[in-house]
C-alpha cells in the first residue's frame, strides 16, 4: 500500500519526531539482534531526550554543507492523526569510512521509518530523494551499513538498486553484531 506523502529537509521543530522515530524504528528492528538491555538504554526517555538534542544540532548545525537529514512526512487521512505527521528520515553526508573518498562518496548514516508506517512508499521516496540530494551536492556514489541480520533493511535496498561491496564489520555492543556495507551509484 502506498501512503499519501512527500519528503522535505527536516526543521529544528522536527528533532524531537526523528527522536521518536529513530527510538521507535530501533525498538522495532534491533529486538532479538541486540542485546535487551542495551536495547532498553537506546530507546528508553533518558536515550530519547539525547537523541532529540543531537537532531537538533545536527538540523541546526550540520558538520558541513554537505550533510543532510530529511523527513517523511504523511498526510493524516487516518481519524486521530495530525494532519500531517513525521513518519521517517534519512541522514547522509560524506564518506565516513577510511577506505572512501568523501570528496566523492556520501555515506547514508540512518534511514528510519516508524515500524507501522512501512509498507506505504516513504522509504522510497527518502531514498530517491536523499540520493538526487547526494548527486546535486556532487556525490557520484552512496554506501550505508545495515545489521547482517535486518534482512528487511538489505531486501528493501537491494530492490532499490544497492549491492553488497563485500566490506564488513561488527558493530561492538556487548556482543559482536555483524554488518555489511552496502553502495550504488548516485550519479554518472
Amino acid at each position: 500500500m502506498t501512503g499519501a506523502g512527500f519528503v522535505r529537509p527536516a526543521r529544528s521543530a522536527d528533532a524531537a519526531d526523528l527522536a521518536r522515530v529513530q527510538v521507535a524504528s530501533w525498538a522495532h528492528d534491533y529486538a532479538g539482534i541486540v542485546p535487551e538491555d542495551l536495547l532498553g538504554e537506546l530507546t528508553g526517555a533518558k536515550a530519547t531526550a539525547e537523541w532529540q538534542d543531537r537532531w537538533q544540532a545536527a538540523i541546526d548545525s550540520p558538520p558541513s554543507s554537505r550533510h543532510r537529514v530529511l523527513v517523511a512526512v504523511e498526510d493524516g487521512a487516518d481519524p486521530g492523526l495530525a494532519s500531517r505527521v513525521i513518519v521517517g528520515f534519512v541522514s547522509a553526508g560524506p564518506a565516513t569510512d577510511s577506505d572512501r573518498w568523501p570528496g566523492t562518496d556520501a555515506e547514508i548514516y540512518e534511514l528510519r521509518i516508524l515500524p507501522e508506517r512501512t509498507r506505504r512508499g516513504h522509504g522510497g521516496r527518502l531514498l530517491h530523494a536523499v540520493a538526487e540530494t547526494l548527486a546535486d551536492d556532487g556525490f557520484h556514489t552512496a554506501f550505508t551499513w545495515a545489521l547482517a541480520a535486518d534482512s528487511e533493511l538489505r531486501q528493501f535496498l537491494e530492490s532499490a538498486g544497492w549491492a553488497a561491496d563485500g566490506a564488513r564489520a561488527e558493530l561492538d555492543v556487548g556482543v559482536r553484531v555483524p554488518a555489511i556495507r552496502l553502495h550504488t551509484a548516485i550519479s554518472e
